[in-house]
């Protein structure tokens, strides 16, 4: 069976699975809707209005990557998130937008990161930094139509936007909003969170959505201010479970039809996620994990992640640690790849911990000083190229902008929030 046979099959059984689940009866699955369910569907109750929301942070930092390939430099990881959206008489209408001025801020290699790889740059791989966001990072509309007190069908889509697949991504994790910089597996979780054409539907009943999607699976290009778009020649399923208002889980597999520019071949991807948030008041703990795979033509690459905020009174504690397996020839480059296999991979661990300490709020904008270390756990095949032991170090200011209707946490393209809880997230 063929990888594209394959996952039109997984993509099936996610349909059967969700038909199933949709036409069970409510006294049958569940016990009686939870607060998160009766939320769903209260943005019906909307006027006619425009009801508009926004959120985005900024994070000038001092960055000290270490070892034999680290350097210093000062970096600006930063987004910008908005949402309008309107009840007509055909359901709930939704415009999102996400921008990003960062390939401004640190031209086209983006910023330090020890052993991040991904994307390209004058034809060659992009080694030990992390990309900077294109400038149109989502531009989409979705319609929302309830269909009962429990169910509901939304259509998504756009010029620029992410397909149904991977955990939610990293920048509207709540469990790493405290955290600068990407996470090293960002190839493995959600690198196709900027996807330039990509529709997406999805059915949600209760406790349970199903999403399917096709998009253009080709990474964007250096050139960050335009649109890199392509054939929709990719698709991806996702099945989320929520079993009450602070655990979601999702299961999903994605056929990325020749993603990577340098390396010819498709990538079947599959990820499986966990998250719990809890608040009381403006405090807040937040964490979540996940494991994905990404299977190619020239071997496979597994990777895992925990992360860890809490927020109390003024002070945030946060961690992130990661496991994965990294493409030890492309990290080598013209040093040593050719002592190595071609498709060799080695394990990377790199283990994450900082505290941001608020100090400012004024007309709605949070700031913060903060700081963050990290250690790595190396292969002894890369150690004469980073060291044995790295370490990195971030010393940060955090500018959150004012957004009077909460943060925009948990937030996909498919499913974006319906009802704010005051004084703090969105709830879907």
């Amino acid at each position: 069976m063929t990888s594209l046979r394959r996952h039109r099959v997984l993509l099936a059984l996610f349909v059967i699975v969700a038909s199933f689940v949709l036409s069970t009866p409510a006294s049958a699955q569940d016990a009686p809707a939870t607060q998160e369910d009766h939320s769903q569907h209260m943005n019906m109750a909307m006027g006619t209005t425009w009801q508009f929301m926004q959120d985005g942070v900024v994070f000038p930092a001092y960055n000290h990557q270490g070892g034999l390939r680290g350097g210093d430099e000062f970096a600006v990881p930063h987004w910008w998130m908005g949402m309008a959206s309107r009840n007509t008489s055909r359901g709930l209408f939704t415009v999102t937008g996400m921008l990003s001025l960062e390939a401004a801020a640190h031209g086209k290699d983006g910023y330090r990161e020890l052993f991040q790889s991904g994307e390209v740059v004058d034809d060659a791989p992009l080694i030990d930094h992390q990309h900077p966001h294109d400038l149109f990072m989502e531009i989409a509309g979705v319609w929302r139509l309830s269909l009962s007190d429990r169910t509901a069908f939304t259509v998504a889509g756009g010029p620029a936007g992410e397909p149904a697949l991977g955990p939610v991504a990293f920048m509207h994790r709540p469990s790493a909003a405290e955290v600068p910089f990407a996470p090293l597996g960002h190839h493995t979780f959600d690198s196709t969170h900027i996807a330039f054409g990509v529709v997406t539907a999805a059915v949600d009943h209760g406790r349970w959505t199903v999403e399917g999607s096709v998009f253009n699976g080709r990474e964007p290009d250096e050139h960050r201010w335009d649109f890199d778009f392509g054939q929709l020649d990719s698709v991806s399923g996702r099945l989320w479970f929520r079993p009450d208002d602070r655990w979601e889980f999702q299961v999903s597999t994605g056929h990325l039809n020749d993603p990577e520019a340098l390396e010819p071949g498709d990538v079947e991807r599959t990820t499986v996620s966990g998250a719990w948030l809890e608040r009381a008041g403006d405090d807040f703990t937040a964490v979540a994990g996940g494991w994905g795979l990404n299977v190619t033509d020239h071997g496979n690459r597994h990777a895992t992640f925990g992360e860890i905020n809490r927020h109390r009174g003024l002070t945030s504690l946060f961690s992130r640690v990661e496991v994965l397996q990294v493409e030890t020839a492309k990290l080598l480059g013209t040093e040593g790849a050719a002592s190595v296999e071609h498709d060799r991979v080695d394990t990377v661990g790199a283990f994450t911990f900082g505290a941001v300490r608020d100090f400012l709020r004024v007309r709605g904008f949070e700031g913060g000083l903060g700081a963050a270390i990290t250690f790595y756990a190396v292969p002894e095949v890369l150690e004469p190229s980073y060291d044995s032991h790295p370490l990195s170090l971030q010393v940060f200011f955090r500018l959150r902008i004012p957004s009077a209707r909460g943060r925009m946490w948990n937030m996909r393209m498919a499913q974006p929030m319906t009802v704010m809880r005051p004084g703090g997230a969105a709830t879907q």
